[in-house]
């Protein structure tokens, strides 16, 4: 797992189509977690690199021509980035792998989809549009769409290309400007998206890049008065400080929080389609997944057989190099996440719960480097432990077992979190019956699947707000304006003075 001819040895700051130092000069190493090795130096962007990413973006909003231009022509240069992304896939797949230690097979999947985004939003910027509303005779009334501003986007490590396309793609699509700031331990893609859009034809302001501490840069660009709205996608204790910054200037806001997912298997479910997909649910992207199905709530009369069928397949899923196409589980992002994924599992043992499977780090050679964990499955838990009600954001899973379907329904529902659910049975009453009754912005039957172009994402409760990935997602970077004219043939006299 060496470093790759595609990494750049260093990755300035983005500012108005030019690639610029920090004016510190400063950087910072990132790595690639599959070997704890650094991959390149990063330039570290301070308060001053800010206002100059945030002053581009607004000379672009104000005086370009990006949001002047007709819908058609910013679908044009929207489909010509997705063009791009495709010629350039292997690439992109290969500098996601390095960056973020997951698997190529998840990348090779979320690029396609970063690719489909930009294509989706090529297709709904035409559909960004205004309404006549009815009227006294003598007037006449319109709306009429128009961008809401600057807006930073703030994204996490877990999907560093396909996040930054969930936000960078509707938000052009509106005509908006862009501050993008990905995650310090996941800058590299955030580049080369830049690079592709400037290519494609984007106006230099338009997108901006800065990298750096998101508590320093980050909640400075949260509070900045040349900010119109923010995109966040992270932990939910953050995307409440970005709630208390942002409301000195009442910035629109997009949260996409944690979650602690439920995942509820009924008795009469396909037990192999219910065991394969709740492998899916939680395991994919080595479990570093904000909608993962981390709590597994099993009828009893299945549970033994259900549980002998779900460890004896999560032995057998594959760790290692993840730049190989037969890995299916990858890195962790960091040591300090391996820590913190060990703690829950040690916190679970503490309180009477058993470890079946996993629950270490993994022996041997291949992972003497790096930053690994063993898929874990956990049971003899109760909703109420730690591990059960906190976001890991690892290989783990806790599985409970229940009675009746109310019970489910109670279980799967307490949490502070209300981002995803799953339901497998075979009956389609109590599946669409259970699914009305679960706290979650997305519920998934007989699938694992959680998101595509064009469907709606995001959560309930403390898992944020807004949804993202679909064509409503562009109201979020629109304002609406009402515009009411007097068209008589005498002028008003209101007074009768």
């Amino acid at each position: 797992m060496l470093k790759s001819s595609i990494v750049k040895e260093m990755y300035p700051l983005f500012i108005n189509g030019e690639y610029v130092q920090s004016s510190s000069e400063e950087t910072f190493p990132t790595y690639n977690p599959a070997t704890g090795k650094p991959l390149a130096q990063i330039a570290k962007a301070n308060r001053e690199d800010v206002d100059q990413a945030v002053k581009a973006a607004r000379l672009a909003l104000e005086k370009g021509k990006w949001a002047k231009w007709p819908a058609s022509r910013r679908a044009q240069i929207l489909n010509r980035i997705a063009g791009i992304m495709r010629e350039r896939f292997e690439e992109l797949c290969e500098l996601e792998v390095l960056n973020s230690g997951k698997s190529l097979s998840a990348a090779q999947g979320q690029v396609h989809q970063a690719i489909e985004d930009f294509e989706l939003y090529a297709g709904a910027c035409t559909t960004l549009s205004g309404q006549t509303k009815p009227v006294p005779n003598g007037f006449f009334h319109y709306t009429k769409k128009e961008p809401v501003g600057v807006c930073a986007q703030i994204i996490p490590w877990n999907y560093p290309l396909m996040m930054a396309a969930w936000k960078v793609a509707p938000a052009l699509a509106a005509g908006c400007t862009i501050v993008l700031k990905p995650a310090s331990l996941t800058p590299i893609t955030a580049y080369v998206l830049a690079d592709i859009c400037h290519e494609a034809g984007v106006p230099s302001g338009v997108i901006n890049v800065v990298t750096g501490s998101g508590a320093d840069i980050g909640a400075y660009l949260t509070e900045h008065p040349g900010v119109d709205k923010v995109a966040f996608t992270g932990e939910t204790n953050t995307g409440k400080d970005i709630m208390k910054n942002a409301s000195a200037t009442l910035k629109r806001i997009t949260l996409e929080l944690g979650g602690k997912s439920p995942n509820l298997v009924f008795a009469d479910a396909d037990l192999e389609g219910a065991v394969d997909g709740s492998l899916f649910g939680i395991f994919y992207n080595t479990g570093q997944s904000c909608e993962a199905r981390s709590r597994l709530f099993v009828h009893e009369s299945i549970y033994d057989s259900f549980i002998e069928r779900f460890v004896e397949k999560t032995k057998k899923l594959r760790l290692g190099n993840p730049l190989q196409k037969t890995t299916q589980i990858g890195a962790i992002i960091s040591a300090a996440q391996c820590d913190t994924i060990d703690s829950y599992v040690q916190s679970a043992i503490a309180e009477g719960a058993r470890v079946l499977c996993g629950g270490k780090r993994p022996e041997g050679t291949d992972f003497q480097e790096g930053h690994w964990y063993e898929p874990t499955v956990i049971v003899d838990c109760h909703n109420q432990m730690k591990a059960a009600q906190e976001e890991i954001f690892g290989p783990v899973v806790m599985i409970m077992k229940f009675k009746e379907e109310q019970e489910a329904i109670q279980l799967a529902n307490e949490t502070e979190f209300g981002l995803a659910a799953a339901v497998w049975t075979q009956d389609f009453s109590r599946a669409h019956r259970v699914t009305e009754k679960l706290k979650a912005g997305v519920v998934m039957i007989n699938t694992p699947f959680s998101a595509m172009p064009g469907l709606p994402f995001g959560g309930y409760k403390q898992s944020g707000f807004g949804r993202e990935l679909a064509i409503e997602s562009l109201d979020l970077y629109s304002e609406t304006k009402s515009v009411l004219s007097f068209i008589g043939p005498k002028p008003l006299n209101p007074f009768g003075v």
